[in-house]
């Protein structure tokens, strides 16, 4: 890429951003209540995209090779426990996440 085609990218990419940031406080003001809908799809999306996530990180583990999921295994219930024991989601995705890859690396 030419440098006045990265400079366009980076360009489009933040104006992406942006549109898809301040769209919804445009389209719907504070006067009128949210639609039931899209109250409902704030509601339902983010469990649904996170099932989706965690299909789309397991869809290539295989149990009947390798260390047979278990690095995945202990991951994910690394994950549950930091999120049962202090409640934040981020913290919960990080620290699964930082211990997958110390099992990863050094362990498996």
């Amino acid at each position: 890429m030419t440098l006045t085609q990265r400079i366009v990218t980076i360009a489009l990419c933040a104006l992406a951003t942006l549109i898809t940031r301040f769209l919804p406080f445009l389209v719907f003001s504070p006067q009128r209540p949210t639609p039931k809908y899209i109250q409902y799809l704030g509601k339902a999306l983010p469990a649904a995209i996170f099932g989706m996530l965690v299909i789309y990180c397991l869809k290539n583990v295989s149990l009947f090779t390798g260390s047979h999921g278990l690095p995945e295994l202990l991951a994910i219930a690394a994950t549950a426990a930091i999120h049962l024991w202090k409640r934040q989601m981020l913290l919960s995705v990080a620290g699964g996440t930082v211990f997958y890859m110390i099992l990863v690396q050094w362990v498996f």
